[in-house]
């Protein structure tokens, strides 16, 4: 799957802020028609959303849409109303574990049916806002559909309350679950994509915290605001710096390889075949980025 570093919510219920998705910088965007839609809005927001996906898609952005969900199942109605062409996936909020996934994603198989959309194109990103979904990460991730795990630990937000954790900027006390998504992402093939910073106009708390995500090997980082986009992308994409020394480091090893041996030395480190594989990985990701 192309890289996702900077994922924009974006209210289904506000056109203009729809309208503006393809300047927002974000390489993907979620309309949402859960939280953020008050409930006296959302057959509005679903019909608004499900008008909108097509200019989005023709306009270059990657869409998504985060549908509602009951105690029992996701919102069928919603389902029908987005899934279309061009529609990259669903954001399922709060799936107790994969049997969920396997629920969203026979009705996004039947929504492709109906909608003569071209079955399997449309793919989901469970978010792992439950105790549960966190212990059994990595069977939500190879649930069929799955392209991303989101594991975000929003301030005061389900995962928080849900676990008893008190947020720090820091972010100490959601480590170990975000090292869960990241480890069942990547054992499925999947992206492992983090979140959320609040405080949206404090950009350089958000360039601490999305690089503290960075660390923890996610890939990319949900946001809030437009503005949020161009720092995260930053931090997700590798420096020229960067670029040239991974360059360097296969150039050095491809040419140690050639004179018959398996490490080298370059700028002072030992490298082998190992550090070379990862330079070229880090290499694609920014040219697919």
């Amino acid at each position: 799957m192309k890289p996702i570093r900077s994922f924009l919510f974006v209210p289904g219920n506000r056109e203009g802020w729809i309208d503006k998705c393809p300047a927002s910088g974000a390489d993907a965007v979620i309309l949402d028609l859960e939280d953020s839609v008050p409930a006296h809005e959302k057959e509005g927001a679903r019909a608004l959303v499900a008008r909108k996906i097509v200019g989005l898609v023709n306009a270059g952005q990657r869409t998504y849409v985060r549908v509602n969900r009951s105690p029992d199942l996701f919102s069928f109605e919603d389902v029908m109303a987005v899934v279309q062409s061009g529609l990259e996936g669903i954001v399922l909020p709060m799936p107790n574990g994969p049997e969920d996934i396997a629920l969203a994603a026979a009705l996004i198989g039947e929504a492709e049916r109906r909608n003569s959309v071209t079955r399997g194109t449309v793919g989901i990103v469970p978010a792992l806002e439950t105790p549960r979904s966190l212990q059994l990460a990595y069977e939500c991730a190879k649930a069929e559909r799955v392209t991303a795990l989101i594991g975000a630990s929003a301030k005061n937000a389900d995962l928080a309350r849900a676990m008893g954790f008190e947020w720090s900027e820091d972010s100490f006390e959601s480590h170990y679950l975000k090292s869960r998504t990241v480890m069942a992402a990547r054992a499925a093939g999947k992206l492992p994509i983090g979140g959320i910073w609040q405080q949206v106009h404090d950009l350089e708390g958000l360039k601490a915290y999305a690089t503290l995500n960075r660390r923890l090997g996610m890939s990319g980082e949900t946001i809030l605001h437009p503005s949020n986009a161009a720092v995260v992308n930053a931090i997700f994409t590798p420096s020229d710096q960067q670029l040239r020394y991974y360059r360097g480091m296969v150039e050095a090893f491809e040419r140690a390889a050639r004179e018959g041996r398996a490490s080298v030395m370059y700028e002072g480190e030992h490298i082998d075949a190992a550090h070379a594989k990862t330079a070229k990985e880090i290499l694609e990701f920014a040219n697919g980025a």
